[in-house]
């Protein structure tokens, strides 16, 4: 149904901004939520749509790494020799595996991800958007026709897109020269704000289209360099990633004599505008400062488990008050669920303890979707969002008539999905009143399967 049609929709349960409510009637015009109806018995020719959720940001996503998932789980020439797989030699695959994808393909494989996103929960992306150049390191004749190939996608698949253009220009701390596996992300600030210009122009064409800023990290970007990016940002977002590796974190204390996180505060207005995507190896000071500064952490817990990087301390930094949002970063694997309960297990390994996440007033599994909605929002730009008139009308529907869901009602639906269910139980997604996902699949499924099959063929079978 067209977006621009008013309409309703009727659910059994739904979480509103104020709790959960029964019968309850979402009424959509122009793409947005203009009333809400609680306590209201289903009409003759209304279909009950089951348990309402508000849809969620991806904050953090290099959508072009779909296309590697499974095919860096093989031990690399170093572990041969005696030492661990880590980051750093999945980023020697991840480079490699750059000399392949022209425009068509990376437009395929981003529609591809950005499908999986809405199927998976989640209705809008924040895209870290740092492949610029062609596959020899020369802009194109366009230079903004990658970021025009991410907002097709967009288009093509109806996902509310955050575009955050990546400044990256060095190959480590001090401002030392790129290697040449990085030559498909190298720009300098004169082209750098074309693109986020080019951006802002490109996403003008999408309903709710945002425009932030992504220095990559302090690797990558010379503290003169990192200065200009808040002017570059206007009023959107500013995304960085920070302290993900303990070897990251050795580099900056050589270079700097400071913990990355730490230099970031102290050289950096980092404030609610800001998402610090990572953030794993941090002090006590160092994530008490951020929450104190109402910035986001950006965890992405499937990526930093398949990464083994490390685990941030959520549990202690929610309970102070500390704002965080989910991203799918490598798209290994895509959906909102997976990422959450991935974060609930990987602090109780850490704790040894169980429920680690929830609190006083929510159990788990909605003090986690809760706290992720709220940051993700945060952090992609968003100023409305919610089950609430006025937001977007981005809603999820589970199926409450799901083994899973039986006898459950209030928060027992969204633990019972997270933690007892699995991706099935995910029926429906409308995004800006548009139904996209219908008995779990994307709306033009085949037709983006299908491009995504002839860019594999050119970039993982040549």
């Amino acid at each position: 149904m067209p977006s621009d049609t008013a309409h309703s929709l009727w659910f059994d349960h739904a979480l509103l901004p104020d709790g959960w409510a029964r019968r309850v009637r979402l009424t959509m015009a122009d793409g947005v939520i203009s009333a809400v109806e609680a306590g209201t018995e289903r009409g003759a020719h209304e279909t009950d749509h089951g348990v309402a959720l508000p849809g969620v940001a991806d904050l953090h996503s290099h959508a072009f790494q779909r296309a590697m998932a499974g095919l860096t789980e093989g031990r690399g020439p170093a572990s041969a020799g005696g030492e661990r797989d880590d980051f750093w030699s999945w980023r020697a695959l991840m480079y490699r595996f750059l000399d392949r994808g022209g425009p068509e393909e990376i437009e395929a494989i981003t529609a591809y991800a950005f499908m999986e996103m809405l199927e998976g929960g989640f209705t809008r992306i924040a895209e870290f958007h740092y492949l610029h150049n062609d596959i020899d390191g020369r802009p194109y004749a366009d230079p903004a026709e990658l970021t025009a190939r991410i907002v097709a996608a967009a288009e093509a698949t109806g996902i509310a897109l955050t575009l955050l253009p990546v400044f990256y220009a060095h190959a480590t701390f001090g401002g030392a020269a790129p290697s040449q596996g990085q030559r498909r992300f190298i720009t300098d600030l004169d082209q750098f704000a074309q693109r986020v210009e080019a951006g802002r122009r490109l996403t003008a064409r999408l309903p709710d289209g945002v425009v932030g800023v992504a220095p990559h990290s302090l690797r990558a970007v010379t503290p003169d360099e990192l200065a200009h990016m808040p002017a570059l940002a206007g009023n959107g977002p500013i995304h960085i990633h920070v302290a993900e590796q303990t070897k990251e974190v050795e580099d900056c204390l050589a270079w700097s004599g400071r913990r990355p996180v730490e230099w970031l505060l102290d050289h950096a207005p980092v404030d609610p505008r800001w998402c610090l995507i990572h953030a794993t190896h941090v002090t006590e000071p160092e994530w008490r400062e951020i929450a104190r500064r109402g910035a986001v952490v950006g965890l992405c817990p499937i990526t930093e488990a398949n990464l083994g990087d490390g685990v941030f301390p959520a549990a202690a930094y929610a309970e102070a008050g500390g704002r965080f949002g989910i991203g799918t970063d490598s798209n290994v694997q895509i959906g909102l669920s997976e990422e959450l309960r991935m974060l609930e297990y990987s602090q109780r390994l850490s704790l040894r303890g169980r429920a680690v996440m929830a609190d006083a007033a929510r159990s788990t599994g909605r003090a986690l979707f809760d706290r992720a909605h709220a940051g993700g929002a945060q952090a992609c730009g968003v100023a409305a969002s919610g089950l609430a008139v006025g937001a977007p009308a981005d809603v999820l529907a589970l199926d409450h008539g799901r083994i899973a869901f039986a006898g459950r009602d209030g928060d027992a639906l969204l633990d019972s999905w997270i933690f007892g269910g699995d991706r099935s139980a995910l029926r429906s997604v409308w995004r800006r009143g548009r139904q996209v996902v219908i008995d779990g699949r994307h709306i033009a499924r085949d037709t983006i399967e299908a491009r995504f099959r002839r860019a594999l063929a050119s970039v993982v079978q040549a």
